[in-house]
């Protein structure tokens, strides 16, 4: 069972500052190692509670029309919301869900620095997003398509080996979301490479480096951007090759899953293969995890990949 099921007041205990640090540590590594060998942590009741008029606000926002007629994504880093079509949604509004977007991505960072405390926020904060669009039956390309079991690589915004940590939130009043979920990683990578994808090449002496560089944001701070490397190129093939193989979506082996209205859950989704089957009005916060602080290193992606290569891929 991929899911790991966290009750609010075994949450607040294990938080609360009067527990021992050795006794909260362990506990908080354990639930680290959970989300690493590709669990999902289920919270039923949201462990980040948002103001009833922000879900009220969010919920009135319709997806026909002009006006919230895609995914509105929001970059915490530079405080930047797009998705919205400006010129023909009220200004009001527009401020309004940027406000409700800015307080939702800090209260989750905010959570995820208690709750995976022995990661020492070695993170990158990465977009957050509003769905307001019921899944089932999406008109999408193949490759965007969400009903489809896949694992996430970016295609524009490549991680070099970082995990991508999403933290999801249901705020439908009265409908579950619907997910599928496959098998492990291990065994997903050993269908497909070598075979229906060719085995990651390793690193170049000059074309396959892969360089660090920065650019100022808005707030002065330094964000990374990263050159794509033979770790994302696999990642990319592998998403796609996933999506576009009839046979395997159609006989490889999945779990439904069904997440409670007002409820949370957060997983690696690099590494758990998931589809969106049903669903309509979630929140989701993504994070790029430093694989340096992990607690399990062998879990990591990257890892896998480089044994299976013999080299370094980034």
């Amino acid at each position: 069972m991929p899911v790991h099921s966290i009750k609010l007041d075994g949450l607040k205990d294990a938080l609360r500052r009067g527990v021992a640090d050795s006794q909260r540590g362990e506990q908080l590594r354990s639930w680290c190692a959970l989300l690493e060998a590709g669990g999902i942590l289920y919270f039923p009741e949201t462990p980040v509670p948002l103001p009833d008029d922000d879900i009220q606000f969010l919920l009135g926002q319709h997806q026909s029309g002009s006006r919230l007629h895609k995914n509105i994504s929001y970059k915490p880093e530079i405080d930047r919301l797009s998705g919205v079509d400006k010129k023909s949604t009220p200004s009001a509004v527009v401020e309004q869900l940027h406000s409700v977007m800015r307080r939702y991505s800090s209260a989750v960072e905010k959570f995820l620095s208690d709750f995976l405390a022995p990661y020492q926020n070695r993170w990158q904060l990465d977009y957050a997003s509003y769905r307001p669009i019921e899944e089932k039956g999406r008109d999408l390309p193949l490759r965007r398509r969400n009903d489809l079991l896949h694992v996430d690589a970016f295609p524009t915004r490549p991680t070099r080996g970082w995990r991508i940590l999403r933290f999801f939130h249901n705020i439908h009043p009265e409908r579950t979301r619907d997910w599928a979920v496959g098998e492990p990683f291990s065994r997903i990578v050993g269908s497909f490479a070598p075979g229906k994808l060719a085995v990651p090449h390793p690193v170049g002496a000059l074309a396959r480096t892969a360089r660090q560089i920065a650019v100022a944001s808005g707030m002065g701070r330094l964000v990374p951007q990263w050159k794509r490397t033979p770790y994302d190129e696999f990642m990319m093939q592998l998403h796609n090759a996933m999506k576009e193989d009839a046979l395997f979506q159609q006989t490889c082996a999945r779990e439904l899953v069904q997440f409670a209205p007002g409820s949370s859950w957060m997983v690696y989704t690099e590494t758990v293969p998931h589809a969106a089957l049903a669903g309509q009005y979630a929140l989701e916060q993504t994070f790029l995890v430093d694989p340096a602080a992990m607690v399990t290193p062998e879990s990591v992606p990257l890892a896998v990949l480089e044994q299976i290569a013999g080299a370094r891929l980034v």
